[in-house]
């Protein structure tokens, strides 16, 4: 369905581009809805129709139809297995979250979400934040398992909203990562964007946002090591991406170019990766508030067999 019309002057710095270039810096699409509009002929020049690759004048009148915004669906309430509830009062509900769960629905995913889980436990969550969010204030991977939290009032979101944009949360995940780092306490300090050739990826990019991991040896085996992992900033894939950056990918996390014949033999379907810990002060209290998941069965069985 056709969204709103718009139309603007091209400006003197956009001249000679790309349609689908300019369109996407002029409205805040990606190239690939700009080329998908002028396919359909919703972009004109002059009041012409233009295609994707056809160049603009500055000066000329744009005039686009955008899309109407596709909405993520709402969340489904709905049971989740292994999804439990470590901590609750009345602002504030920390959960452990399994693998194969996300946080809230997105237009990728209809599996099962946090969100849903604790709508079907009879927890009725606040109205803060967009209708599939409702209390989210961070994120953890699908394929990460362990501690997360959601705000359980409008306060508790206001005030855990801030802290997770002012980085004022102390984040601790624990890796079991390929070799052992040199040096075993570092910092990993290296901006991460899209992959340039797989969309569905990150990468150290040079004109990617700033991302800084901070890790430490807990444990060195023969073939692999489990660290201690602090995040100063929260980029998506983070961790995954730092550390195979530097060589030592997740194990288990063939994305990032772990050995698969590794997590063959420890039995792991996923990457070594949890969120064991989370600080954080409390929306209402101001006392400094700490959370924290054990291990789950598969990672935890990983770890017996590398100690042998």
């Amino acid at each position: 369905m056709a969204g709103e019309f718009r139309a603007l002057p091209v400006p003197e710095g956009l001249d000679g581009m790309r349609v689908d270039q300019a369109v996407s810096k002029l409205f805040g699409l990606s190239r690939s809805v700009a080329a998908e509009i002028a396919a359909e002929g919703s972009v004109l020049i002059d009041a012409s129709p233009v295609t994707k690759s056809d160049r603009v004048n500055a000066g000329a009148l744009l005039e686009v139809t955008l899309p109407e915004p596709k909405r993520p669906p709402e969340p489904k309430a709905e049971r989740v297995e292994g999804l439990e509830i470590i901590y609750q009062d009345a602002d504030v509900i920390a959960v452990d979250k399994p693998v194969g769960v996300a946080a809230h629905p997105t237009l990728g995913w209809d599996g099962p979400t946090v969100v849903g889980g604790l709508q079907a436990m009879g927890i009725a969550l606040p109205d803060a934040g967009p209708p599939e969010r409702k209390g989210i204030v961070q994120r953890l991977d699908v394929g990460t398992s362990g501690v997360m939290v959601v705000a359980a009032s409008v306060q508790g979101y206001s005030v855990l909203k801030r802290a997770f944009k002012e980085r004022t949360v102390d984040k601790t995940y624990h890796a079991v990562v390929q070799g052992l780092p040199d040096p075993i306490v570092g910092t990993v300090d290296a901006p991460i964007g899209r992959h340039p050739s797989a969309g569905w990826k990150f990468a150290v990019t040079s004109d990617g946002r700033p991302a800084v991991t901070h890790y430490e040896l807990i444990e060195a085996f023969r073939e692999a090591s489990l660290l201690e992992v602090h995040l100063e900033t929260g980029r998506t894939h983070q961790i995954r991406v730092h550390m195979s950056a530097v060589g030592h990918p997740c194990v288990g996390d063939p994305m990032y170019g772990s050995d698969p014949n590794l997590s063959k033999r420890l039995g792991l379907i996923r990457q070594w990766l949890h969120a064991t810990r989370l600080g954080f002060t409390h929306p209402r209290t101001g006392q400094y508030t700490v959370v924290e998941s054990p291990y789950p069965a598969d990672l935890q069985h990983a770890l017996e067999v590398l100690r042998g």
